[in-house]
């Protein structure tokens, strides 16, 4: 058998060579975004060892003393972890529930828009927000939702109403939050969801009008089942990210009045590693995150596929 095994290795090693050869090209196209996750996202990993010693910059990783579980077990008795928990998850659930749905219904909105120029035009006013950062997407609405002279406010007094405190209200914090991220991002996310119904053939939409459906049923019975697979994996990849909802966002929205309600995993990282110098303690944090976030990729992924779906692997 090893006899027989050998040539064929060897045919295939020869096979790969001529494959990267032929498309050298291609491959140098990916090599920026490999170099990118090797640097930035694998080799970091090795850092995440301190979370397991009472890491000290003068003494190095090598030289830093021991602790085993002592910052998991801080972190899970501490009483601001449930504070963390509730909040993020919270955050996440407007973000698949608000959120998540409304990129592919926009997308089909767009999809049925037959004058190309009125299209074109839409989908590029939507995409700029996009391209802007979010100190300028929360100073912009720091200018229309101030209590101080704010757009929204001054009107809401011109008829006789109450100024509202939007930006250190708590019971506001999370409406700000979310309607920001669909300003900002819905737009940008039909992208995928445009390119998967470009694909689809159209000779189900004749066959579906032969039948005698109109537009709405077309899009319920064609479209929609079209782009599924696309829709399950977008949601088993945000799945992943229930607890990395991003860190400049929310810094910039919380402060002293509306943090009970505002503070997440990725904000109090920055707190306790940067500003108190709690390095250890804050690589617990983070490496917690990226547990949960591979464990519930993996599962939604296996559920994903007992219903009959690809999933992502």
């Amino acid at each position: 058998m090893e006899l027989n095994a050998a040539p064929l290795r060897k045919k295939k090693t020869a096979h790969s060579l001529l494959s990267l050869k032929r498309h050298k090209l291609l491959y140098l196209m990916i090599l920026p975004g490999f170099l990118y996750f090797v640097i930035f996202k694998y080799l970091p990993m090795g850092g995440m060892i301190i979370a397991f010693q009472d890491y000290q910059p003068y003494l190095g990783i090598t030289g830093s003393p021991w602790v085993g579980l002592k910052h998991f077990i801080r972190l899970f008795t501490e009483p601001t972890f449930f504070m963390l928990l509730r909040n993020t998850l919270i955050l996440f659930a407007l973000n698949i529930v608000v959120f998540f749905p409304l990129p592919i219904i926009l997308a089909l909105m767009l999809n049925e828009v037959r004058n190309k120029m009125f299209k074109s035009a839409i989908q590029t006013i939507i995409y700029i927000p996009h391209f802007l950062s979010w100190v300028i997407i929360v100073s912009i609405t720091y200018v229309f939702m101030n209590v101080d002279g704010g757009v929204l406010n001054e009107i809401i007094a011109s008829f006789g109403g109450q100024k509202i405190s939007f930006l250190t209200s708590p019971e506001w914090l999370r409406i700000v939050y979310i309607g920001q991220i669909i300003w900002k991002e819905l737009g940008w996310s039909t992208i995928i969801y445009l390119a998967a119904i470009t694909v689809v053939d159209t000779q189900l939409y004749e066959a579906a009008e032969m039948d005698g459906a109109g537009r709405l049923r077309k899009t319920w019975h064609v479209t929609l089942p079209a782009i599924r697979p696309v829709i399950i994996t977008l949601l088993i990849l945000k799945i992943g990210h229930t607890l990395d909802l991003g860190f400049e966002h929310m810094y910039l929205l919380i402060n002293s009045l509306n943090r009970e309600v505002g503070e997440i995993f990725d904000t109090y990282i920055y707190t306790a590693g940067l500003k108190n110098g709690q390095l250890s303690f804050s690589t617990t944090v983070g490496l917690f995150k990226g547990v949960v976030g591979l464990v519930l990729v993996m599962l939604s992924n296996k559920l994903a596929k007992k219903v009959g779906e690809d999933g992502v692997y």
